[in-house]
């Protein structure tokens, strides 16, 4: 009798072990932490302390440095409570997926939920259909700046065309993502970003000991402020970059706020102090390009801004592209499901000797990559296309890119995202009464506050109409004249 009993509850410790496991409640221990701060940071701060840069003291300088900087501090709180939002979701995505439950580091790489994913799991297929054309669009425009940039920034190094340059540079950073993976992406993009940092804070320090900088200037033109948004968004956006950060970190929502708010705090600061410098030196000469004017401080400070100027590119573009091109992997997997990858040929199988395994291995590295060989080629070819052949295309892309795709995609999607993931979870948590709803509702913090929801969308509708009345009074003024 003692033993039938025991056997019973035995096979009901297991019943329940079973249900345990299908009702999501997992035995195992806990995956260890993926990623690094260090890493996470490095790319933001990379993705954010780009091209846009370059561009920021011909854009504000008529504005002068007070209306200017607030300009950049009201829009990086706006950027940053907009990136805590994508978090948000994207972490509770991934909780409900089960994304970050299983070894998702497989040979370097991660896998991400898209915005567009994001979009169509919260407000629907009408959701996910838009922000894929808005997220196609600000991927394209923003490689076009990057690419025609680094076109422009190399050929003054090299005596070749700025558009061959431009396409050699995007192709080798493509090289480097696709067959590299997101590991080795990763380890490049630190030291590549803790270079530029040296040198953006040697070119500072550098200007203010010769005297510039560090005095507010009396010129205050807010009116102009408008036409500073769409190149400071552009400046200090990193969001494209926010679904590969919460899988780079699996989904561990405090480590990415903290490196979300110190990644975005490190370039605000610096571009500040670059913002300062130049228009100090643009109030001292009118009518020169106050980056120009920088050059010419002392001997070496054009190389500096030389090399300063190809690792802001460089890393921008890393930080672009990696985010563009798995966006498009998780597309090809989506519509064409992988197959097994071919066996490996054994050693004993060889017959043609060392030649045989070498052919062997580039077919393998081939196969293993060849999804995200595939969606990185299908970013980099229209985009070097087109940066030939668009006359500044540098100028036009920022604007596009910065007054439009990113206010729509980054500003006005996250509140509706976020608004609607809240509902849903406060419907769940009344009808269905589990730990882990209420523990998703405890989690969702900033986007349950509606009236911080309503006042970004506000402000990105804003940002919105007043790029585009701007745009169709200078295209009046442009045929009328």
């Amino acid at each position: 009798m003692i033993k039938k009993k025991r056997l019973k509850i035995c096979v009901r410790a297991k019943d329940r072990i079973k249900e345990s496991i299908k009702a999501g409640f997992s035995v195992t221990k806990d995956p260890e932490k993926k990623g690094s701060i260090a890493g996470a940071v490095s790319l933001i701060i990379g993705t954010s302390i780009g091209s846009g840069i370059l561009a920021i003291p011909e854009k504000t300088s008529p504005a002068g440095f007070i209306p200017s900087a607030t300009s950049i501090i009201t829009c990086w709180v706006f950027l940053v409570i907009e990136a805590l939002l994508l978090a948000e979701i994207n972490v509770n995505l991934r909780k409900k997926k089960n994304k970050d439950m299983i070894d998702t580091q497989n040979d370097g790489n991660i896998e991400i939920i898209s915005v567009r994913t994001m979009a169509q799991e919260t407000l629907g297929e009408w959701g996910g259909n838009v922000a894929t054309v808005t997220y196609m669009f600000l991927s394209y425009t923003s490689m076009i700046a990057y690419t025609s940039k680094s076109g422009e920034v190399i050929s003054h190094l090299v005596e070749l065309p700025d558009t061959v340059v431009g396409g050699i540079f995007t192709t080798i950073i493509s090289l480097l993502i696709s067959v590299g993976g997101t590991r080795m992406t990763d380890q490049v993009n630190q030291w590549l970003t803790f270079v530029m940092i040296g040198l953006l804070a040697t070119i500072e320090a550098t200007s203010i000991s010769f005297g510039d900088g560090l005095s507010v200037s009396d010129m205050s033109n807010w009116n102009k402020v408008p036409q500073t948004l769409p190149v400071i968004i552009f400046t200090l956006v990193f969001h494209d970059i926010a679904p590969v950060i919460c899988a780079y970190l699996g989904g561990d929502l405090m480590r990415i706020r903290f490196s979300i708010l110190f990644g975005s705090l490190v370039p605000l600061l610096f571009l500040l102090v670059w913002d300062d410098i130049a228009l100090d030196l643009a109030s001292n000469v009118v009518g020169f390009d106050p980056l120009e004017l920088l050059k010419n401080e002392w001997s070496g400070m054009g190389l500096m801004i030389e090399a300063f100027s190809l690792l802001a590119v460089g890393t921008s573009l890393i930080g672009t592209l990696l985010g563009a091109s798995q966006f498009f992997v998780e597309q090809i997997i989506n519509l064409f499901p992988l197959k097994e990858p071919f066996p490996r040929t054994e050693i004993g199988e060889n017959l043609t000797g060392n030649v045989k395994l070498e052919l062997t291995g580039l077919r393998d590295l081939i196969d293993k990559n060849k999804v995200n060989i595939s969606a990185t080629l299908i970013v980099i070819i229209p985009t070097i296309v087109l940066s030939t052949a668009v006359p500044d295309a540098f100028s036009v892309a920022t604007d596009i890119a910065g007054g439009y795709c990113m206010m729509i995609l980054y500003g006005a999607f996250p509140p509706m995202m976020a608004w609607a993931m809240n509902s849903r979870l406060t419907n769940q948590k009344s009808q269905i009464k589990q730990k882990s709803i209420k523990d998703e509702i405890k989690m969702v913090q900033l986007s349950g506050a509606k009236p911080v929801l309503l006042g970004m969308g506000l402000f990105s509708f804003i940002v919105v109409i007043e790029q585009f009345l701007t745009d169709v009074l200078s295209l009046n003024s442009y045929l009328f004249s």
